[in-house]
């Protein structure tokens, strides 16, 4: 049996079903049901085309003339569809959502990560939380703004994106380079990671919850660390070893704790925090990380957005054991805050010395915006029209998305995937873990939440 968790808080007003909320567990789950596993390698990579096809299909059946693209390599497959609005004259909404999911190895799991189960009140499988979740939610209530006539205030595109998973070269970058048409009138844009609810115990007593947004993000850079020395045997004296010589700047490098800087959304962030729990962190404490386990699982994402990181991921060197190899390499994912690259990329420098050149494999940049104006309003009064004991409050994700593409064609980027979480639900753990899951109540909510939305931005 399945792992259970404690019982969602009641949401206000309860709103009557709609034709998105009946149809959001299934669609969740048919998308689930789909392997679109992405290993970064085009030659494993399963493709997303078969999941595209089923949602052009699904947006056709209801009226669409939804365009189904492939970004640079076969079977990448992308669909786009747009919503009129009544002011065509407004920038246009991007709403976009990722068909790819992490591979994940079914012994490991409860359930089959591509079963699509619904059990104990939780829609399971890749992709659940990363993010099919949200792509039923667009999905469901792309179909029934259409079916019923709905006008929104401002044309809105949905588009289902491939290749986030692995940087979005055959996705979102291969889109805005190739087909930017596709983004024409574009000037905001909402996909991942956001909305979800962070439950805290309020000063006066109480549950206060509080919806992270989405405002900024962490660079995406993959850095290669090459050392190169003389080869020979390896029963001789050889004091000039490349693979010792990068080991130890690797081991430098991994050791390495980068300085504290606190950003605006971050700022933002820590002060919404202490007005509406008892936590009372203070930004200027020495071990702000450590503090920031006050908070649970959630505290890994956020505490990862104090300082620039470099985490030593693969090593290669060597074909024979008795043969001292002339190359020795390794790869970094370096996660850079908005601003510090000309710093950070110094440091590095100093810490693997002279003897070890770099290069970047992958080199995606940071984004920050203030948290402010109308969308922003809007995703507020969403919120609190379902929760009333909600406040959105910006913060910095760790990873990296497609906003990041979206951002190079002046597109305003927010993360915002509405979820009401159990107070007792590790949601950080859920992102490329096992037993993957959402909540049913979630998703209803999410839906809710994002119709509000949609139809007030």
């Amino acid at each position: 049996m399945a792992p259970t968790d404690s019982a969602l808080p009641d949401s206000v007003p309860s709103a009557a079903p709609t034709i998105a909320v009946d149809e959001v567990v299934e669609t969740v789950s048919a998308l689930i049901r789909f392997d679109t596993s992405n290993t970064g390698e085009l030659a494993t990579t399963k493709g997303e085309a078969d999941c595209a096809h089923w949602v052009q299909e699904r947006l056709e059946e209801v009226g669409y003339e939804a365009v189904y693209v492939e970004s640079g390599a076969p079977r990448r497959g992308n669909v786009f569809a747009t919503l009129p609005g009544a002011d065509r004259s407004r920038g246009r909404l991007l709403v976009h959502g990722h068909l790819d999911v992490v591979p994940a190895e079914p012994g490991d799991w409860s359930v089959h990560p591509f079963s699509g189960a619904v059990e104990d009140g939780y829609v399971w499988g890749r992709g659940a939380v990363d993010m099919k979740d949200m792509c039923g939610i667009m999905l469901a209530l792309a179909r029934q703004l259409k079916s019923s006539g709905t006008v929104p205030p401002r044309d809105i595109v949905f588009a289902f994106l491939a290749d986030e998973e692995a940087g979005g070269t055959y996705g979102s970058h291969w889109l805005v380079e190739h087909r930017p048409d596709l983004f024409e009138g574009v000037t905001e844009a909402v996909g991942e990671v956001g909305g979800f609810s962070l439950t805290v115990d309020a000063p006066g007593g109480g549950k206060k919850r509080l919806y992270l947004i989405e405002s900024a993000e962490k660079s995406l850079a993959w850095m290669r660390l090459t050392a190169k020395a003389r080869a020979g045997h390896g029963s001789f004296l050889h004091d000039d070893n490349a693979v010792t010589i990068l080991a130890e700047a690797v081991a430098r490098l991994g050791r390495h704790r980068f300085p504290l800087v606190l950003t605006e959304s971050v700022t933002e962030f820590l002060r919404a925090l202490n007005e509406e729990s008892t936590f009372d962190i203070d930004p200027d404490q020495p071990d702000l990380a450590t503090a920031l386990g006050k908070i649970g699982g959630l505290a890994r994402i956020v505490g990862a957005t104090l300082r620039d990181t470099a985490n030593p991921t693969m090593l290669k060197a060597g074909y024979k054991a008795n043969v001292i190899p002339q190359t020795a390499e390794a790869v970094v994912d370096c996660r850079v805050l908005p601003g510090r690259q000309e710093a950070f990329e110094r440091e590095v420098d100093e810490l693997i010395g002279p003897d070890v050149t770099r290069e970047w494999v992958t080199k995606l940049e940071p984004y920050e915006t203030t948290f402010d104006g109308d969308l922003v309003d809007a995703m507020n009064a969403a919120i609190l029209a379902y929760d009333a004991d909600g406040r959105t409050v910006p913060y910095m994700l760790s990873g990296g998305t497609d906003a990041k593409a979206f951002a190079k064609l002046g597109i305003r980027c927010f993360g915002f995937a509405p979820l009401q979480l159990p107070e007792d639900l590790d949601f950080a753990a859920l992102f490329h873990g096992v037993d993957e899951r959402v909540p049913v109540d979630a998703l209803v909510f999410g839906t809710n939440v994002f119709e509000h939305f949609l139809m007030h931005s």
